[in-house]
């Protein structure tokens, strides 16, 4: 295999063979991941099971809910599948290409369609796709999605190349071995997309419920039905009816589809704005952020480089002008610091290089040494000067960055910077995204905390920081003079400006802020982040960033728009914040239906509610109030847990409906079952409307519809609702609801001053 690459024939024999490679598994679900998990879930078979149940003795009015179920898997399905079409169609546009040599020549063609022993380049910033072995060049490799670890290893000639690791600094040209499901990366369990676990209070409370709705529906299910049939003696039919109401009663049925519809929709959304998620459940971590740690170049700057002017610091001549352009013609960089060097100055080979050193965020700085001249070393300030003079601490001061090319002898170490003599200094501006200033003023309005992490120098950082609105620009860091056991949560709470960090510190510092207690979010373009970004509970990169960056983050800024980022925020809170309102409207009948069938149990009497009496409340005071106001903006800054937050707003409602069934079934007066079932209707409408407030237009109208909707289908249709002694019912109606009302809102007072006095 020669470095002229693979002919048009040998490509086609691979492909022909199947040695092609094939693009990583996406982090979104497929079609038919979409189809099991909306139709295969626990509560589908147990609501399919109870309509069977009751079609067997003859029920069928009572199996009207099955078909609100096929409603909303339907629509459930449909939302899902729309708005995995368009995050897909985003995702093309951050599909990695590959540079490779077939037939002499270099082609740029998708990952895809690389085939086992092409000849490829990699260049700094790339996620390495294949396992390859090098042919030709040095680079220093990032293997942390691999291995965990942080540290930069050295690859050179025949040094392997794991499919997802990523090239930091240098360039080579390798060999691709494997392919597909034969890479290293594909028999990995863990996806690269997914560089950690997913984290989802939605997610974690809904399993939470369904064991134990599954410990507990089952054996009260058959509880109420052997009590009915055994103790009682009533009908087959009866005893069917009465246990499936409760079971019926039990599952939060809707819940699970409203919050998978309401990921949708806020994903759906996003993607217009030209925001891609890379999970569902990413956008709910975005709600509880209270941290943004911002990389410096290219998230809040544009990372668009320019040589502003040269600054020279000791006497050269052109022979060393002659020899720094030919350190850019033979350099492996090609980031943006890069080309901008290369716009300003005239590129040629006039000398070819005996040895070279790639640059390293790592390090700081590159070299070359050249045959009869030295090397030539360029680096950060602090790495090649002991002290800077006034006209760079100015220069800096401005928010420019400062480059220094020193000249040094023919030796080079990567492990020790070489002694050098300073020629000149290269100044290069950047300038801040537009509306970045509006964009953090936001952030800070709605309660979360900023925090710039750089590895430019600290005045560089200090200055930009100052021009992005930060009060405190002065108090940069310079992590430089800070030990590892130093960067503790206080230390990271205490500042807000970081300079001159490396990567493995960007990750520290993330870390410390979550030990002390945040929910951070982390935005980066460059390889130097990744660390910093597989450690954050939310990673948001940049379209102009590296590929590795991009392939691994959760979210995807595809104009890089930083502007961009407060939507990203308030979708997240919208969809939690609607789905935490709606859940304590659920949660209520689940509470009370557990409640009620332990005591008719024990009570030995039948539960007080048929299937078609509870598939009402379900439609008209549960489903079309959520699923009307889910799309609802709500910005509010998310607090407490999901589950624990929804429990709390449902028990007082549940045990005030336990309370009235107690009171009503003692008076053993006739139609109580049916005023109790007056007193759940209207307990549970109180509770949508006080979780409406404030009122709007929508929300009356929906209140509206709800009141005016349940009371229709009562009136219209109380023989099929099996609605007995209406009237009687209706005139203990209002001083029983009073008395509920009462008891709820004791109930609630006294559980949030339970609450508050815990805190």
């Amino acid at each position: 295999m020669n470095q002229q690459g693979l002919s048009s024939a040998q490509v086609e024999e691979r492909i022909a063979k199947g040695l092609q490679n094939t693009l990583p598994a996406s982090a979104s679900k497929s079609t038919a991941q979409i189809f099991k998990e909306n139709i295969c879930t626990l509560f589908n078979l147990l609501n399919f099971l109870i309509a069977v149940a009751l079609a067997l003795v003859g029920a069928w009015t009572n199996i009207v809910f099955i078909f609100i179920i096929l409603l909303n898997l339907t629509i459930g399905i449909a939302q899902e599948i729309h708005a995995k079409r368009l995050v897909e169609e985003l995702s093309l546009l951050i599909v990695p290409k590959a540079l490779v040599i077939r037939e002499g020549k270099q082609i740029s063609i998708p990952i895809e369609n690389i085939v086992q022993d092409d000849v490829m380049i990699l260049d700094s910033g790339q996620q390495v796709c294949c396992d390859c072995v090098i042919l030709d060049g040095e680079i220093e490799a990032n293997e942390s999605m691999l291995t965990g670890e942080s540290d930069p290893i050295s690859k050179t000639v025949n040094d392997q190349l794991l499919s997802g690791s990523s090239v930091i600094s240098g360039k080579c040209v390798v060999r691709v071995q494997h392919v597909g499901d034969a890479n290293y990366v594909s028999k990995l369990t863990s996806q690269i997309r997914q560089g950690k676990g997913l984290h989802s209070q939605l997610l974690d409370a809904m399993r939470k419920v369904t064991r134990v709705t599954t410990v507990m529906i089952i054996p009260l299910g058959i509880l109420l039905f052997l009590e009915a049939l055994v103790i009682r003696e009533t009908t087959l039919y009866d005893a069917v009816v009465g246990s499936a109401a409760g079971l019926l009663g039990m599952l939060p049925k809707g819940l699970v589809l409203l919050i998978s519809v309401s990921l949708a929709a806020g994903i759906a959304k996003l993607a217009k704005r030209r925001v891609l998620i890379q999970n569902l459940y990413s956008l709910e971590s975005l709600a509880y952020v209270d941290t943004l740690c911002l990389d410096k170049t290219g998230t809040v700057t544009t990372g668009k480089m320019k040589v502003e002017k040269v600054i020279p610091l000791s006497a050269y001549d052109q022979n060393d002008l002659d020899h720094w352009c030919s350190y850019l013609h033979y350099s492996d960089d090609n980031n943006e610091t890069y080309q901008a060097l290369c716009r300003y100055f005239d590129v040629s080979p006039q000398y070819a290089p005996q040895e070279k050193i790639a640059f390293s965020s790592a390090r700081k700085w590159g070299a070359m040494s050249f045959e009869n001249y030295g090397s030539l070393v360029l680096g950060a300030p602090d790495r090649l000067m002991s002290r800077l003079p006034q006209e760079l601490h100015e220069e800096m001061e401005q928010g420019n960055r400062i480059l220094i090319l020193a000249k040094g002898d023919s030796h080079l170490d990567k492990e020790s910077t070489p002694q050098t003599k300073a020629l000149f200094a290269l100044v290069l501006s950047d300038v801040l995204r537009k509306d970045v200033n509006q964009t953090l003023d936001y952030f800070r309005k709605e309660g979360v905390d900023i925090k710039i992490i750089s590895g430019d120098h600290i005045t560089a950082v200090s200055a930009i920081a100052r021009k992005a609105g930060f009060h405190d620009h002065k108090n940069c860091v310079d992590m430089s003079l800070v030990s590892d056991e130093d960067v503790t949560p206080a230390f990271v709470e205490q500042h807000s400006i970081f300079g001159r960090v490396t990567p493995k510190q960007k990750k520290m510092i993330v870390s410390m802020l979550q030990k002390g207690g945040h929910c951070v979010a982390m935005t980066g373009d460059g390889v130097n982040d990744m660390l910093a970004l597989q450690q954050a509970d939310c990673s948001i990169a940049v379209a102009a960033g590296s590929d590795a960056v991009k392939q691994m983050s959760q979210v995807v800024l595809l104009d890089s728009d930083f502007a961009a980022l407060p939507d990203v925020l308030l979708e997240g809170r919208r969809v939690v914040n609607n789905v935490t309102r709606v859940a304590g409207i659920f949660f209520i009948k689940t509470l009370y239906s557990i409640a009620v069938s332990v005591l008719c149990v024990l009570l030995n009497m039948p539960f007080p509610f048929i299937p078609i009496q509870v598939t009402l409340i379900d439609l008209m005071i549960e489903a079309i109030p959520s699923f009307m106001t889910m799309l609802e903006p709500d910005p509010a800054k998310v607090h407490g847990r999901f589950l624990s937050t929804v429990l709390r707003r449902a028990f007082p409602f549940a045990a005030a409906v336990v309370v009235s069934m107690l009171m009503l079934m003692n008076t053993q007066q006739a139609g109580w079952q049916t005023t109790l079932y007056f007193v759940v209707a209207l307990l549970s409408m109180f509770a949508v409307i006080r979780s409406l407030i404030p009122l709007n237009v929508l929300r009356i109208f929906v209140c509206a519809c709800m009141i005016i909707g349940f009371f229709l289908a009562v009136f219209l249709f109380p023989n099929l609702l099996y609605l007995n002694e209406l009237e009687q019912a209706l005139t203990r109606l209002l001083p029983m609801f009073a008395f509920a009302l009462a008891v709820s809102i004791l109930l609630s007072i006294a559980v949030d001053k339970i609450r508050f006095s815990k805190k």
